[in-house]
């Protein structure tokens, strides 16, 4: 059966909006460094996409993402998602057309129940914030990973802040990069 994995780009204190805070695109060679998306994220990152032939998207995320992606030359993500199958969570049709998509609806039980009994890889969830806010709210995910920067972050939403249980994970994996990053991977544990 397929799986739904989380990933995110994280600050340590959880601020999720904004990527671009924690890992900068563009830095002055010639002031003190932020962390970057570096080397080993890419290839962990490169990794984890190989592993999925579709993503579930929310509807903010699609419009902006469907606006960036497609111009965009940031691999090995660019070509990744500009590529696979998109299942757009939303209850009206979409305006904006990019690749394969396609808009799903109804109650997000039911919506990944479909999707995980369909053959194929893994089910990506990457940004949509309030997608993923859900999704851990209802227990709907199999496993998350986090690239944690080493920043804290006062600004922006939480991944967690929608969680109303005590969920238990268990620790995969901890990969420490040249950044001072940590790669976190975690699965639910059965209660």
């Amino acid at each position: 059966m397929r799986r739904i994995v989380l990933y995110t780009i994280t600050s340590l204190d959880g601020a999720v909006d904004d990527p671009t805070r924690a890992f900068p695109p563009d830095v002055d060679p010639d002031k003190p460094q932020p962390p970057t998306f570096d080397d080993d994220l890419i290839a962990l990152e490169a990794e984890l996409i190989g592993t999925q032939d579709a993503v579930l998207l929310g509807r903010h995320m699609y419009d902006e993402w469907s606006r960036y992606w497609p111009t965009s030359d940031e691999q090995p993500f660019a070509d990744f998602i500009n590529g696979v199958k998109k299942y757009v969570v939303t209850s009206s049709p979409l305006t904006a057309g990019w690749g394969d998509a396609e808009a799903v609806s109804g109650p997000l039980a039911d919506v990944v129940r479909d999707l995980k009994a369909a053959p194929g890889g893994d089910i990506g969830v990457h940004g949509s914030i309030e997608l993923a806010q859900s999704l851990l709210a209802e227990g709907l995910v199999d496993e998350l990973h986090l690239a944690v920067a080493p920043v804290i972050d006062p600004q922006g939403r939480r991944l967690f802040e929608r969680g109303t249980d005590l969920q238990r994970l268990a620790l995969v994996s901890a990969t420490p990069t040249l950044s001072g990053a940590l790669w976190l991977v975690y699965r639910p544990v059965a209660q």
